[in-house]
């Protein structure tokens, strides 16, 4: 038999359809693509819907678009197709039948028919099942099967010994057989356990690598001994730590939590909350990537292609990681900063056509270097920039407290406003360079700090506490309209005196 560490790279993702993707899930996927791409092998996505009551309609399509939306293309699957589909587990029930009676024939399962009133009462008793089934007479079996007992098929697990396997990121693993039980393979139903369905999947589709969560490895010598028993060459396996809560504490929850070290905001785990926040793609594969694997050379910004050179499961920490959810802010401003002008125009203006804004793909072109250094999410677009494309002739003067700078007050912001308008009209060229200088200027003849008078004419002509840099706001804007809402600011604030 072809060794498993000569054999072509084909690693898989194997999803229960249950709702929406947590990013816990992701990552695991994540790690067997790039073990994929890193041996110029296939990456194969397989859908295990045998639990049939926890199935969610839609939620393959939520699978796809999360793979999509992040870049990782698939070679084979339920969308692609392939030859060793189909791809869906309830479309192969006959397979894992096949199988199970097969290690029923060759002596290494059985059929159980304990009812769920006889499991209840072994459950109370502590000691799980109790192989009542597992030895006994064929004779008896066939007289039940005969009256038509529903029963599943177990799996004749070693009754000493130890299952000694091998974890691409632990080592050798050691587990004493007398621990563990016979597993279900087959449920009455027809319908598959994970233990078997997983192994005879693996086997036809050809995967030589096996990357899961940690949560497996109780599980791996009972997977170990049905690979054995079905006397199929076995992938190797690897077992990835999981992500923990951000504070450290417990396996990371599958819905929105509040934590102190995310500032108390809602920490995203679903994969569409992330794409819904206005994370970039980029941003979360190269935060992922550095959680559990770390790139080397202290380098923390890295593109999937340069992860992809350098991706080893053997540099896989073993410790589970918390989730930095806090760098993932700070990433995604960085990828937003070198993301090309193309790129962020094509995601900035749903967003801001979606908040109710007339897009000038021009105008949205200008304002979109003054934003770069700004944004931590293409969702901050809209407050931080939608009065560029509001209708301008509606516009309407800030309230007082937004005009008033600190350690100003309506008096000096008014003659600080008042003062500036002169200054501005009479610039030949209304370049931000030139703009900033004469105001500049203005401010020390007067005796207030730039930020003082900066700020009160950034407040004016946006209307806001957080906008843009003034002059270059001031520049798109144009002289005739920002003078217009200097003015406009001055007459309100001067209004509210009286």
């Amino acid at each position: 038999m072809t060794s498993p560490s000569t054999r072509p790279v084909r690693t898989r993702y194997a999803p229960s359809p249950t709702g929406p993707q947590h990013i816990g899930g992701i990552h695991t996927a994540l790690f067997a693509w790039l073990y994929a791409r890193r041996h110029g092998g296939q990456f194969i996505l397989r859908i295990e819907d045998t639990d049939q009551k926890r199935s969610v309609p839609g939620s393959v399509d939520l699978i796809l678009q999360a793979l999509d939306w992040l870049g990782m293309d698939i070679d084979e699957g339920p969308r692609e197709g392939g030859e060793f589909g189909p791809y869906v587990q309830s479309e192969r029930l006959a397979l894992y039948q096949t199988w199970a009676a097969e290690l029923v024939e060759r002596g290494r399962a059985y059929k159980c028919f304990a009812t769920p009133e006889e499991l209840a009462e072994m459950r109370k008793l502590g000691a799980g099942y109790d192989r009542r089934y597992r030895d006994f007479p064929a004779d008896r079996v066939s007289e039940l099967e005969a009256q038509g007992l529903p029963f599943v098929i177990r799996f004749k697990m070693p009754l000493g010994g130890v299952t000694i396997g091998d974890d691409m990121i632990r080592g050798p693993v050691e587990f004493d057989n007398e621990q563990l039980q016979d597993a279900v393979l087959l449920k009455s139903d027809g319908y598959p356990t994970y233990h078997l369905a997983h192994i005879v999947d693996d086997h036809h589709m050809r995967i030589s690598h096996v990357i899961r969560a940690i949560e497996w490895l109780p599980s791996f010598p009972l997977h170990i001994q049905i690979w054995r028993a079905l006397g199929w060459n076995m992938p190797q396996y690897a077992h990835l730590p999981v992500l923990l809560n951000p504070n450290g504490k417990g396996k990371l929850s599958k819905r929105k939590q509040q934590f102190a070290e995310a500032d108390g905001k809602n920490v995203p785990v679903l994969m569409h909350e992330f794409i819904d926040a206005g994370y970039l793609p980029g941003a979360v594969m190269n935060f992922l990537t550095n959680i559990g694997w770390n790139y080397g050379d202290d380098v923390e910004i890295f593109s999937t292609a340069q992860a992809i050179k350098r991706f080893d499961l053997k540099n896989v920490s073993l410790a589970n990681s918390a989730y930095p959810i806090a760098k993932l802010d700070w990433l995604n401003s960085q990828y937003i900063q070198r993301a090309p002008a193309d790129e962020l125009c094509r995601l900035l203006k749903p967003i801001l056509e979606a908040a109710g804004y007339a897009v000038d793909e021009k105008r949205l072109r200008q304002v979109i270097p003054l934003l770069r250094v700004r944004l931590k999410s293409t969702r901050d677009v809209a407050p931080m920039a939608g009065f560029f494309f509001a209708d301008w002739a509606s516009f309407e003067a800030p309230s007082a407290d937004i005009l008033i700078q600190r350690k100003m007050n309506r008096d000096s912001t008014a003659d600080v406003l008042r003062g500036a308008m002169p200054v501005l009209q009479e610039l030949e060229s209304f370049s931000h360079d030139a703009q900033h200088s004469a105001v500049a200027a203005y401010a020390k003849t007067i005796g207030y700090k730039n930020g003082q008078v900066f700020g009160s004419l950034r407040a004016a002509v946006t209307g806001q506490k957080v906008s843009p840099p003034t002059f270059e706001t001031m520049e798109i804007l144009g002289k005739k309209e920002s003078l217009r809402r200097v003015k406009l600011a001055l007459q309100s604030i001067s209004d509210s005196e009286t």
